[in-house]
C-alpha cells in the first residue's frame, strides 16, 4: 500500500480577464497577493481516494493548478485502499446520501477495515506534514486521517461533497460512523448549508459550491468539426473523421483524442445529425440510468437517441459498485423494446488519459439537443454545470444542489419527481420539440456558471477558510 501524488501542472489566473470584468479581476489579484504572502512557508495538502473518474478529482486538479499558478505549495495526496475499504467507503457515500447502498450495517467490521486501512496511509503521510501546513481533506475516504494531521500541527478543513436535505435511519448511520473522526476538525465545508449534520458544530461549517474550470479541457471551447470528429473516431456518432481531434490539454499543450469507446448498442451509431439525449455520469444506482432508459421510452417515436455514458468501470478504483451497475443497466437495455433498444447507446468513455477523456465528454455535451441529469440523491450535479457552460437546456431531478443551480424554466426543466417515467419524457420532448425555447434556457444557464460557479471563486473562497483558521488558531496567543 502506497500514496500517489498525481502531477498538477501550473497555471496561470490572469487567464480569467477573458471572462471576467476588470473589477472582479483586479479583486482577485488582490486577494491572491494576500493569499500568497500568508501560505508562503506553507503546504496546502489536498487529500482525496482518487485522481480520475469524477468530479472530484477533476476540481481538485484544476484548483490545484491555478493555486500553484498563484504562488502557493499546493499538493495532492491519493491514499491507497483495500477492496474491502472502498466497499465500506461507497457503503458510507450512499449512507449519507439517505441511501442504504448494500445494507451492510457501518459495524464494528467495517470500522476495522476502516481504521487498518488509514493508518497505513497516516503512516506515510505524517512525516511529510510540518505544523502550520493547510490540509483539505476530500469526503468520507481519507476522513480518517483528519486526528493525525490535527496532531501534526496542521490547520485541517474537511471538505464534503455529498449529503442529504433531511436526516433518516441510513444519514445518521453514516454520520455516526464518521463522527469520531471530525469531531476536533476546525472547519467543515459543504456545498449545501442543509447537508452539515447536527452533530458537527454549525458554527465550523462552510459553504462553497463546487465549481467548473472553463478552460479545462472538458469545459473549453471546441470548434464544430472537432466536435464531430471526436465523436465521429470514438464511435459514438457515425460519419468519417473529416477533421482533427485536437483539444487544449490543461498546461496548454495539444493533445489528441486517440481512443475509441466501448459502446453497448444493438443497431449502428446515431446520424450526426439526430437529437442527441445525453447523460454523462459515473454508473451509479444515485444517478438512475436504468431510470432514464426506462423514461426515454415513453417517448413517442421521434428522432432523438439516447447516449448514457460514463467511465469505463475498470478505470475507477474507488467505486466498487460501478460494474455491477453497469451490467444492471445492460440487463434494463436488453429489456427494452427492439426499436426503442436500437436507440439507446450505453457508452463506456476511455479512462486511461484524462485530458483525452474530458476532451471527448465536452464534445459530447456540445452536440447534444438536451443533456439530462435524472439523479435520485445529488450533491451538487457538476455535470448540470458543465452543461450549462456549454449553453445546453437541461432536464433534470429537484434535488440536493442541482435545486441551487437551474431555477425551474429558466436555465432548464426540473423534475419534481425523479421517479416519475412519464414527466421525464414530457420535459425531454417538450424541450426537443421547441428549440428555441432550449436555446433561450442554454444562454441563461452559461450566464448563470459565468456567475457562481467558476474556479477562480472557489479559490478565494476556500482562502477565507484558511484566512479564519489563522485567526482561530492564533486566538490564545492573543489573549495570553
Amino acid at each position: 500500500m502506497a500514496l500517489s501524488f498525481p502531477r498538477v501542472t501550473v497555471l496561470p489566473l490572469d487567464r480569467y480577464a477573458t471572462l471576467l470584468s476588470a473589477s472582479r479581476m483586479q479583486h482577485v489579484a488582490r486577494r491572491v497577493v494576500e493569499l500568497r504572502a500568508r501560505l508562503a512557508g506553507r503546504v496546502v495538502w489536498n487529500v482525496s481516494s482518487t485522481a480520475v473518474g469524477g468530479g472530484v478529482a477533476e476540481m481538485v486538479r484544476s484548483l490545484l493548478a491555478y493555486a500553484r499558478g498563484a504562488g502557493v505549495d499546493a499538493r495532492w495526496v491519493v491514499i491507497d485502499g483495500t477492496p474491502e475499504f472502498f466497499r465500506v467507503t461507497k457503503r458510507l457515500h450512499n449512507a449519507l446520501h439517505g441511501s442504504p447502498g448494500d445494507g451492510s450495517p457501518l459495524g464494528e467490521s467495517a470500522r476495522h477495515v476502516y481504521d487498518a486501512c488509514t493508518a497505513k496511509n497516516a503512516a506515510e503521510l505524517e512525516p511529510m506534514v510540518r505544523a502550520g501546513d493547510v490540509a483539505i481533506v476530500h469526503d468520507p475516504q481519507p476522513a480518517g486521517l483528519v486526528p493525525m494531521l490535527l496532531a501534526r500541527g496542521a490547520r485541517v478543513l474537511w471538505r464534503c461533497h455529498v449529503g442529504a436535505d433531511y436526516t433518516d435511519a441510513e444519514t445518521e448511520r453514516g454520520w455516526r460512523f464518521l463522527a469520531p473522526y471530525l469531531g476536533d476538525a476546525p472547519a467543515y465545508v459543504f456545498s449545501r448549508a442543509a447537508y452539515a449534520p447536527p452533530v458537527l458544530d454549525a458554527a465550523r461549517v462552510h459553504v462553497i459550491p463546487p465549481s467548473i474550470d472553463p478552460f479545462s479541457p472538458k469545459n473549453q471551447t471546441l470548434g464544430a468539426e472537432v466536435v464531430r470528429a471526436i465523436l465521429a473516431y470514438t464511435g459514438i456518432v457515425a460519419g468519417p473523421v473529416d477533421g482533427p481531434t485536437l483539444f487544449a490539454r490543461e498546461d496548454g499543450t495539444p493533445g489528441r483524442v486517440d481512443r475509441a469507446a466501448d459502446i453497448v448498442r444493438d443497431g449502428p451509431p446515431p446520424p450526426l445529425d439526430a437529437p442527441l439525449v445525453v447523460q454523462v455520469s459515473r454508473w451509479d444506482r444515485l444517478k438512475d440510468p436504468i431510470g432514464v432508459l426506462r423514461g426515454f421510452a415513453e417517448l413517442a417515436g421521434g428522432a432523438a437517441q439516447l447516449v448514457l455514458a460514463g467511465p469505463n468501470v475498470a478505470g475507477v478504483v474507488d467505486d466498487p459498485e460501478g460494474a455491477a451497475v453497469f451490467a444492471e443497466t445492460i440487463e434494463a437495455w436488453r429489456a427494452l423494446p427492439p426499436l426503442v433498444r436500437a436507440r439507446c447507446h450505453l457508452v463506456s468513455l476511455p479512462t486511461a488519459d484524462v485530458g483525452e477523456n474530458a476532451a471527448i465528454v465536452n464534445a459530447l455535451q456540445r452536440h447534444a439537443a438536451v443533456i439530462v441529469q435524472k439523479s435520485l440523491h445529488e450533491g451538487f450535479g457538476l455535470t448540470v454545470a458543465e452543461a450549462m457552460w456549454k449553453s445546453r437546456p437541461v432536464v433534470a431531478s429537484a434535488v440536493g444542489g442541482i435545486r441551487d443551480q437551474i431555477d425551474d424554466g429558466v436555465q432548464g426543466l426540473l423534475l419534481d419527481d425523479p421517479c416519475d417515467p412519464g414527466a421525464f419524457a414530457a420535459a425531454v420532448a417538450e424541450l426537443l420539440a421547441d428549440p428555441l425555447r432550449a436555446q433561450q434556457m442554454g444562454r441563461a444557464g452559461h450566464d448563470r456558471v459565468l456567475e457562481r460557479y467558476l474556479g477562480v471563486d472557489s479559490l478565494l473562497r476556500f482562502g477565507a477558510v484558511i484566512e479564519s483558521l489563522d485567526a482561530a488558531a492564533e486566538l490564545p496567543a492573543a489573549h495570553a
